[in-house]
């Protein structure tokens, strides 16, 4: 920088606008500076082969440059393109192309940074691997295979305009002219259907889609054999009762759910929009609405389609929409009609015009088109277009014509939903599935086998036994039909499987739905996890991995955002080496007292929160000195001020008009940068207006408006920012703010003796870091002539470019981007949010290994993970800053060979866990734990995200796998959205641990679909987060009571909920099975049709549900007090193997009990064996509920209710069933109710049924109790405790 040269040229008097006016808040506090239609810029007439004019902010040509004509010579064209490649060649940069959406482009044809954050940022839209499109939501990540494919048709980037038409099949759009589009294509109409049905294909479909499920086709299997004359073992139309219910009521559900789809599709198709008819705007429906139409939309109403503006309310065809329905994003987004369409007369006057774009896809933050218009060719770019869904704020109107309808909308493209994720629990209960199935089938072998054996030792009597008789024929005239013995056994087997088809619980599914359903009503009214800062509860995105919460071991956060606010607050500022913010003032007003020492001026701008200012700063910036320092400093708050993309809202009230007090709100896309420009504001220099081609800054009382040439946005490859701008003196500097390792190695080089001021600013630095503060450096410098040209030529050529736009962009900010003058650095404090460290450490005693996975620079990771307790002092770090494979693999054998860390046994890969009573967290697995001896203090893996690139991507994998494991925290620093993705899997792929992603940005969308279970913040950074999530909730803190508490008592009810209902069906089975072993083997049944029917239906199903909502083995109090409660999840102790088969032995028990006790008692009577099936019916439900009765931990009325009501209801139908005369059961529960032998039986099968499980309880709790055992006592022990004593407090009184 030149100390000689003046900074700041004259200023003009301040003159602030009307926060009153419309045209004020459009023009001033709106604008926005990517309208290239706008900037002082050179444009190339390429369809009449023109001279190259300057373009004023008019859009006016003022005066040709020079003499240069492109030639419509072949050659001449070539030697120019030619010319344009050597410069990107030159410039090339080392980096992939691995870009973000495009960025902002030539001619008002420009894409916006429509993300919320200055990490990377992407996310991959919800679709099958083949066909995965991914959705680059801000500063994203790679299209180079796209832009490949691409630049292989289209290779001159001057000729781009013309090879778009020659692309295969490219979609024209002739404007205000529907009937001509649609002529050749017939493009879908703008109708739109979400519905998944219509009245013909509701059944057929529905009924397909059900049936996916295997257990539904093994019960219609069963059905089917059921009708089947030999195998008729229940009523044909009695046995389709328990699969048509089930159909019954999902097909209820889905067809109520799918009306509601109808009625919404309908509200929204009939909305109405004004369409160009006939020469004037009139109303239409959306649904009538085709492509080539002209569209007039009124501020605040919605998109109906995706159109191009050719028109807007403000004369530089500025547009302000709002994209929430589209990405969630909450901040205004800016779009602009071309220049050369915003003048043309819509009502009354011919419109004629062709666009070419590109086929409908999934990507809303690319399109691709040209326009012909007026005798010109210009190319369109994603910011000139609006999209369907979206609302336009802060405009009075738009015109657009329409070129995707309905169906082909992005937003209907991009309508998917996230991947479907199965509960861990769920799969483990198609294992005991598959056992039960072999129990049936060996059941039914035996009953096969046995009715064989037994036809072969009465061959010769069946003759004379009935249903056997070769020539008896009934009464009824047909003959009994015997088959022969082996089809005889045959047709047994299959008897048998429609007589015990209740093993598999076809009941179990629609129980776990409800429960879950109840579980998840209870987490969302849960008013503890109530956020009130955001006014957000706790959603439940997905109902059927509710007990996965319980059984998570592995958490991957993200941090900003997640651990920490998002709310930046401007710290610290080192400017020309200087250090800054140590003696901040504690005033709001200090900044207008040291601003009265100059100019006698009353505080004209009043920010929406006061920011602590330096007082040694705010002098030098006020002192009239020419020194670097003073200079530096200007410089530094104008980059501030200058280098962004916010934009300022001005308001005002009526005590601050008379006042002079201006209130003045940011909206910006990043909490980074409205920090940055509110401290710049603090500082004197107030942003306050934003247009399409300059932009306004009161600098202290005077005006200084700067013309904005360009601005190159933030990447991930560049990883900063840099915008041209030209002051009122003809002087262009180029601003940039960016990461300290993307900024120093484009620096100037300084001679040895002023060196000192770049290794002052790294010191500084790396001291902001220490303290928790994320940090950017700030330089500039001057362009001279010659460089602005050349920029220009390769801006314009890089932002009119139709592929691979982004390439070219950075490699034209590059071009520029170099030589730069150290200004300063900022740092900003990102604050933890309540609760953080006190959760994290809870989750550890829980037993469960937080990793946090971050962009941010590791020092900065570092100082937040000791702020959050992460890490702790007594930690052994491990760091891994690898740049090179051999490097990566060298630092991590090194590490594991220091800390002994054993390799894993790769044919086992699940962890085996231990208790340690020297540490308080889970241990690794057991083959990959530290020899002994070497681990002398916990360790603590740190690795950036460059050294990922190198380990995930090559055979390092193993190597990283074992030392992450044996750590006890892991910090992923600089790591991008895939990466994080690719840690998650990490872990997935190698144990069958339980893992759990937590974010707030669209950069986390990755890694939340990859976790088993995945958890959205409704944070700074939009919801996109949210919307990919199974749950999403306010804050980090409130994941502690999430997994601790509702995790925990979910993981319990739904595993005895499992293993209850295996239990309750498979003890009806078996006594059906002993009753036929005693009737030689002929799949008679002693009970009705309905009894077997209703005995899962009504009978018991009402307390299992109850109870599997309901239900707690300990309070919340206890489960927070007493983290490491949580580990019973993880140990899977209330749903294993063991208690599988525990529980079928105890039912095998039960089965003998509730079978022959009838049959002892009354072996000596002469009651019929209907009487025996209702004795049999009402005491086996009356077994299980009392069996349901001792496990309930926790006794409500609806408890209650639903156990005692239940026995009620199985009277009641067992009477009802009972007074029926057809059936041959009639009158039997009569005559047995008045015996007392009936009462006591029911006693005896009860009291002999339990009194082993009771015994076994007794036992174990006695002399091996769990901890959930012990905790539940000493919680008891405390209410007895309490009880007593307020009744003793009491009885003093």
């Amino acid at each position: 920088m030149n100390p000689d040269k003046s900074l700041l040229p004259p200023y003009e008097p301040l003159v602030v606008p009307d926060p009153n006016s419309p045209q004020s808040l459009e023009n001033s506090s709106l604008g926005d500076p990517y309208s290239n239609a706008l900037f002082s810029s050179w444009i190339r007439d390429n369809q009449t082969g023109g001279d190259l004019f300057e373009v004023n902010p008019g859009g006016q040509r003022i005066a040709p440059i020079g003499d240069i004509r492109l030639s419509e010579k072949p050659a001449e064209l070539s030697a120019s393109f030619s010319k344009s490649q050597h410069l990107y060649q030159q410039f090339h940069m080392e980096h992939p192309p691995r870009e973000k959406k495009r960025m902002v482009s030539w001619g008002g044809a420009m894409d916006l940074p429509d993300g919320s954050t200055n990490s990377e940022i992407s996310k991959a839209v919800a679709q099958p691997d083949s066909t995965r499109v991914p959705l680059e939501v801000s500063k994203a990540s790679s299209r180079s295979q796209d832009n490949v494919t691409k630049s292989q048709r289209l290779y001159k980037s001057m000729q781009l305009d013309e090879k778009l038409s020659h692309e295969a099949n490219p979609r024209l759009i002739h404007i205000a002219d529907p009937k001509k589009t649609n002529d050749k294509y017939q493009f879908t109409g703008n109708e739109i259907r979400t519905s998944k049905y219509t009245i013909i294909n509701f059944l057929p479909k529905n009924l397909f889609i059900q049936f996916h499920r295997v257990a539904y086709l093994y019960f219609l299997a069963i059905a089917a054999l059921n009708q089947l004359p030999p195998l008729a073992v229940f009523g044909r139309t009695v046995s389709l009762f328990p699969l048509l219910f089930v159909l019954c009521v999902t097909a209820i559900k889905d067809g109520y759910e799918d009306w509601r789809r109808h009625r919404s599709d309908r509200n929204e198709n009939n909305r109405e929009a004004l369409v160009l008819q006939s020469g004037q705007f009139q109303l239409k429906a959306w649904k009538d609405i085709r492509a080539g139409e002209v569209v007039k939309i009124n501020a605040d109403d919605t998109i109906p389609c995706d159109m191009v503006l050719l028109g807007t309310s403000d004369p530089s065809g500025i547009a302000y929409i709002q994209t929430m329905n589209l990405d969630g994003e909450s901040n205004l987004k800016t779009r602009y009609a071309r220049q050369e369409t915003t003048s043309m007369l819509f009502e009354g006057g011919e419109i004629s015009g062709v666009i070419r774009c590109e086929q409908p896809n999934r990507n809303i933050y690319e399109f691709t088109a040209n326009m012909e218009f007026g005798g010109q060719r210009f190319s369109l770019s994603q910011s000139n277009i609006i999209l369907r869904g979206c609302q336009l704020k802060n405009t009075e109107w738009v015109v657009g014509v329409v070129v995707y309808a309905g169906q082909e909308t992005k937003a209907m493209l991009n309508s998917a939903v996230s991947p479907t994720k199965r509960s861990r629990l769920e799969s483990y209960m198609n294992r005991e599935t598959f056992w039960l199935s072999m129990f049936l089938f060996t059941m039914c072998s035996v009953v096969a086998i046995g009715m064989g054996l037994w036809l072969e030792r009465h061959k010769d009597q069946l003759d004379t036994l009935p249903y056997y008789r070769k020539s008896y024929s009934g009464k009824g005239g047909k003959p009994y039909k015997y088959y022969g013995i082996p089809l005889e056994a045959f047709f047994s087997f299959l008897s048998s499987i429609i007589v015990f088809q209740i093993m598999i619980p076809i009941s179990l599914y629609i129980t776990m739905e409800l429960v879950r359903l109840g579980q998840s009503y209870f987490m969302i009214e849960d008013k503890r996890m109530y956020d009130t800062s955001t006014q957000s509860r706790f959603q439940c995105r997905s109902l059927n991995i509710n007990e996965d919460l319980g059984q998570i071991r592995y958490v991957f956060s993200d941090k900003t955002g997640t651990l920490t606010e998002n709310k930046m607050e401007f710290r610290r500022a080192c400017v020309h080496g200087q250090d800054y913010g140590s003696s901040v003032g504690t005033s709001p007003d200090v900044d207008v007292a040291v601003a009265q020492t100059s100019k006698p001026l009353s505080r004209r701008w009043k920010l929406k929160s006061e920011i602590a200012v330096d007082s040694e700063l705010m002098e030098l910036l006020h002192k009239d000195l020419a020194r670097d320092e003073r200079i530096a400093a200007h410089e530094f708050f104008l980059t501030l001020a200058a280098c962004n993309t916010v934009i300022p809202m001005l308001s005002q009230t009526e005590s601050e008009l008379q006042d002079n007090i201006l209130a003045i709100d940011y909206q910006g896309e990043s909490p980074d940068e409205q920090a940055l420009v509110a401290a710049a504001s603090a500082y004197g220099y107030t942003l306050f207006e934003r247009t399409s081609g300059h932009i306004v800054i009161d600098v202290n009382g005077e005006k200084l408006r700067l013309d904005v040439l360009g601005l190159h946005e933030f990447d991930s490859v560049r990883k900063r920012m840099s915008v041209v701008i030209r002051f009122p003196n003809d002087d262009v500097k180029v601003l940039v703010k960016g990461a300290d390792t993307s900024m120093f190695n484009i620096l100037k080089e300084y001679p040895a003796k002023d060196d000192h001021i770049r290794q002052a600013t790294q010191d500084h630095l790396n001291g902001y870091s220490s303290e928790g503060l994320r940090t950017l450096v700030v330089a500039a410098k001057d362009l001279t002539g010659v460089e602005l040209e050349e920029w220009q030529h390769m801006y314009e050529d890089a932002s009119t470019s139709l592929t691979d736009r982004s390439t070219k962009l950075r490699q034209t900010a590059a071009f520029i981007e170099s030589n730069l003058s150290l200004l300063g650095a900022t740092g900003i404090e990102d604050k933890l949010q309540d609760g953080v460290p006190e959760a994290i450490e809870s989750l550890r005693q829980a037993g469960i290994k937080v990793w946090v996975l971050t962009g941010d620079k590791q020092d900065t990771a570092i100082s937040i993970g000791l702020s959050c307790k992460l890490l702790t002092a007594d930690m052994q770090q491990i760091v891994i800053n690898g740049t090179s494979e051999n490097q990566c693999k060298k630092l991590l054998s090194e590490a594991i060979s220091k800390y002994g860390v054993k390799s894993a046994n790769c044919s086992n890969h699940s962890f085996k866990l231990k208790k340690s009573a020297e540490s308080d967290y889970l241990e690794g697995p057991i083959d990959t734990k530290l020899s002994e001896g070497t681990m002398s203090a916990p360790l603590a893996l740190i690795i950036d995200g460059n050294s990922l690139v190198y380990i995930l991507e090559r055979d390092l994998e193993s190597e990283l796998f074992d030392l992450a494991t044996s750590c006890r925290v892991v910090l992923c620093c600089r790591v991008a959205p895939l990466q994080k993705a690719g840690i998650v899997d990490l872990i997935k792929s190698r144990t069958d641990d339980m893992t759990l992603a937590i974010g707030d940005g669209a950069n986390d969308v990755s890694m939340i679909q990859m976790a088993d279970v995945g958890v959205g913040i409704c944070g700074q950074e939009g919801r996109q987060a949210v919307m990919a999530s199974d749950f999403a909730m306010g804050q980090f803190q409130f994941l502690k009571r999430l997994l601790l508490v509702h995790g925990h008592w979910n993981y319990q009810r739904i595993g005895y909920l499992v293993l209850y209902n295996f239990y309750r069906n498979a003890v009806f089975v078996l006594m059906l099975f002993w009753y036929i072993l005693c009737t030689a083997f002929s799949t008679t049944s002693a009970l009705t049709d309905w009894s077997s029917v209703l005995y899962s239906v009504i009978y018991t199903s009402i307390p299992t549900v109850v109870v599997g909502i309901m239900d707690k083995d300990l309070s919340h109090k206890t489960l927070l007090k007493y983290p490491k409660l949580y580990g019973a999840g993880y140990r899977q102790e209330s749903y294993n193997m063991c208690l599988f088969w525990i529980t079928m032995i105890d039912t095998l028990w039960q089965s003998l009990v509730l079978f022959y006790v009838p049959l002892f008692t009354y072996g000596d009577s002469t009651i019929d064996i209907w009487s025996m099936g209702s004795l049999w019916t009402v005491a086996v439900v009356i077994l299980v509920n009392v069996h349901l009765a001792m496990d309930i931990q926790r006794w409500v009325m609806f408890t209650h209710v639903s156990i005692w009501g239940s026995l009620i209801i199985t009277y009641a139908c067992v009477v009802v069933l009972d007074s029926i005369p057809a059936f041959p059961n009639y009158g039997t529960i009569y005559h047995l109710a008045n015996s007392p032998t009936y009462w006591l039986s029911i006693l005896l099968i009860t009291v002999l049924a339990m009194l082993p499980r009771f015994f076994f309880k007794v036992i174990h709790q006695t002399f091996w109790p769990s901890d959930i055992q012990i905790a539940r006592e000493a919680e008891i022990l405390r209410k007895q405790h309490s009880c007593f004593r307020s009744k003793s407090i009491q009885g003093c009184s």
